[in-house]
């Protein structure tokens, strides 16, 4: 399964990752902490990334690209993948379509968590009310405020991703405004629905379709001996006649068909005129005497 989760910060597309990558067994690929591990690991990417980062700048897409070329080459990605944060942009996603393309990997989907921005902003606005109340200290990012601008900028920067994935047939549309557990379950279903997983009914009748199996499987052998039995009881049916014949006489005798009957029968009639010929003229040769 190879995913990429769209929607707007508060969309809750970290909760609905997180519950895919422990269900389907998945890696969720985060561009932050790649960027940071090729960084540790000392990558030839991670050192072209380490002075940009250090300098506060934006990582170049090219770069970006390289470390999730690298990351797609570990043995833990055979399950698939979610990626998070990435794309951003319609030339990332250019440039991702182009990566995936070189290394035969197919993307099976996008799927975009539709919201209401009003809602989300009146979520958050409840929320720090929530934790003022509470004497608790609320993030500088978690405010209507900066969640405001954060909303700008997914607008003019990732929402034409929608139109770029909808015009490739890749995007699937959720309603965000469901409850988590309603979100998780719409999900899974479009995920089964175009074959991404399994569908949970496909997985409970394996069993019984490997049951059914080797039961045909161990039938076959059955009927072969069945039909061999019967082409052998058919050929001994003759022998069977000639036995009770003998049974009732006392030697054997073979039963003639009708055809062969036919035959005999003129066979006889035809040497029976001949006698009476012969014996014709045997009576005229006496006569003359």
């Amino acid at each position: 399964m190879r995913l990429i989760l769209l929607g707007p910060p508060g969309a809750g597309k970290g909760t609905q990752a997180q519950r895919l990558v422990q269900k389907h067994r998945i890696v969720q690929l985060s561009t932050g902490e790649m960027l940071r591990a090729a960084v540790a690991a000392q990558t030839p990417v991670g050192l072209q990334a380490k002075d940009i980062m250090a300098s506060g700048a934006l990582v170049p897409d090219e770069i970006v690209i390289g470390i999730i070329s690298d990351r797609l080459d570990q043995p833990d990605m055979k399950n698939g993948f979610i990626l998070d944060g990435f794309p951003r942009t319609v030339p990332q996603a250019e440039a991702l379509d182009e990566l995936l393309k070189k290394k035969h990997i197919k993307l099976d989907a996008v799927i975009e968590l539709r919201v209401n921005e009003s809602a989300l902003l009146n979520r958050v606005e409840t929320r720090v009310a929530e934790m003022r109340a509470r004497g608790e200290e609320v993030r500088i990012d978690d405010t209507p405020e900066v969640l405001s601008k954060r909303l700008a900028n997914y607008r003019a920067q990732t929402e034409p991703l929608i139109h770029y994935y909808s015009e490739r047939r890749k995007l699937l549309t959720v309603d965000g405004m469901m409850t988590i557990e309603h979100v998780t379950r719409e999900i899974n279903r479009i995920l089964a629905a175009i074959g991404a997983v399994e569908p949970k009914a496909a997985r409970s009748a394996t069993p019984a379709r490997k049951a059914a199996a080797a039961s045909r499987k161990t039938a076959r052998p059955a009927g072969k001996k069945a039909a061999k039995t019967v082409r052998k009881a058919a050929k001994s049916a003759p022998k069977g006649r000639k036995i009770a014949s003998k049974g009732r006489s006392g030697t054997s005798k073979k039963v003639a068909s009708p055809a062969k009957g036919r035959g005999t029968a003129k066979a006889k009639k035809a040497a029976k005129k001949t006698v009476r010929k012969v014996a014709k003229k045997v009576t005229k040769k006496r006569a003359k005497r």
